[in-house]
C-alpha cells in the first residue's frame, strides 16, 4: 500500500521553524493500530490522517503514542496540503473530526485561517506539584477542558522555564500552557504534554483555543497577535469570535513522499 505524505512546518514562513506536522492522505480508513504506527514511525508531535468525503475531508489526529481530539498546527497543515499542494478549488475545507466536530479553514492569501471552538479557562488553585514542575510558581493557574494555564508575568520569565517534564506527566491534565505578555506582541506561550509523548510541542493551535479567550478578556480586546516561544517558534494572529475562536497563521512545505506498508 502507498500512502501519499507530506510534511509541512506550521504556523512559519520558513522550514526549520514552527511545528512540523505529517499529513497523510488515505483512500478510507486503515485500522487504528496502523494509524497509531504510522505516526510512531513519524515521531512528529502530530501526524493527520485525510479521507476525502462529500463535502471535505474526514480528519484525524495522532501523537507517537495516542489519539487527541483537537489539534491546530496539523490541521494548519492539512490545509495547507489541500490548498497549495493538491490545489482545492475552494475558499474554504471543512474537516469533520471525531471529537471536536466540523472545523473550517480559510484560505486568506498566503494565511490560513481556523474556525475552531472557544475554551475559556476557570480559576483552580496551584498546586505545589506544578510550581516545582515548572521551577518557578505561577501568579496565576487556571484550567480548561483538557490543559492546565500557568500564568506568568513576563516573557523572560516564560522562554526561561525549563521544567521537569516527568514531573509534569503526574499532573492530571493533557498538557501545560505557560503565558506571558510579550515584549512584541499581545501574548507568548509554551506547552508540555509529556503525557501524551510531547516533552514540548513547538506551536500549540488547540491551545489556543484557551488562550485567546483568556486574554481577549484580559486584554480589553478579540483581535490579537501572538507567539509560541519555544525554540523553534511561531506566529499566530488570533481573534475570538464569541463562542468560537479563529486561529490564522503561515506554512512551509518541507517534504513530499510515500508511505510503503
Amino acid at each position: 500500500m502507498n500512502i501519499p505524505m507530506y510534511q509541512v512546518d506550521a504556523f512559519t514562513t520558513t522550514v526549520f521553524s514552527g511545528n512540523p506536522a505529517a499529513v497523510c492522505l488515505l483512500d478510507t480508513w486503515l485500522d487504528d493500530t496502523v494509524l497509531q504506527a504510522v505516526a510512531a514511525e513519524n515521531n512528529l508531535s502530530e501526524t493527520a490522517f485525510l479521507v476525502q468525503n462529500t463535502t471535505g475531508f474526514d480528519l484525524r489526529w495522532f501523537t507517537p503514542v495516542t489519539e487527541v481530539a483537537l489539534c491546530g498546527h496539523a490541521t494548519l497543515a492539512s490545509a495547507f496540503v489541500q490548498f497549495f499542494c493538491r490545489h482545492w478549488n475552494k475558499d474554504t475545507i471543512v474537516f469533520d473530526t471525531r471529537h471536536s466536530g466540523p472545523l473550517t479553514v480559510a484560505r486568506k492569501g498566503d494565511l490560513l485561517e481556523m474556525d475552531f471552538p472557544s475554551r475559556p479557562p476557570a480559576a483552580c488553585e496551584p498546586s505545589d506539584t506544578l510550581s516545582r514542575a515548572l521551577g518557578e510558581a505561577p501568579q496565576q493557574v487556571y484550567k480548561s477542558a483538557e490543559d492546565l494555564l500557568a500564568v506568568f508575568d513576563s516573557e523572560t520569565t516564560v522562554t526561561g522555564l525549563q521544567p521537569d517534564v516527568a514531573l509534569l506527566a503526574q499532573l492530571d491534565c493533557r498538557g501545560i500552557i505557560v503565558t506571558a505578555p510579550g515584549d512584541h506582541c499581545d501574548f507568548v506561550s509554551r506547552f508540555f504534554g509529556p503525557k501524551v509523548g510531547i516533552p514540548e510541542d513547538p506551536v500549540t493551535g488547540s491551545a489556543h483555543c484557551v488562550l485567546i479567550p483568556f486574554w481577549a478578556s484580559k486584554l480589553g480586546k478579540n483581535d490579537l497577535h501572538a507567539r509560541q516561544v519555544s525554540q523553534r517558534g511561531g506566529e499566530l494572529f488570533c481573534r475570538l469570535a464569541h463562542d468560537r475562536v479563529r486561529i490564522a497563521g503561515r506554512a512551509a512545505l518541507y517534504l513530499e513522499g510515500m508511505i510503503k506498508i
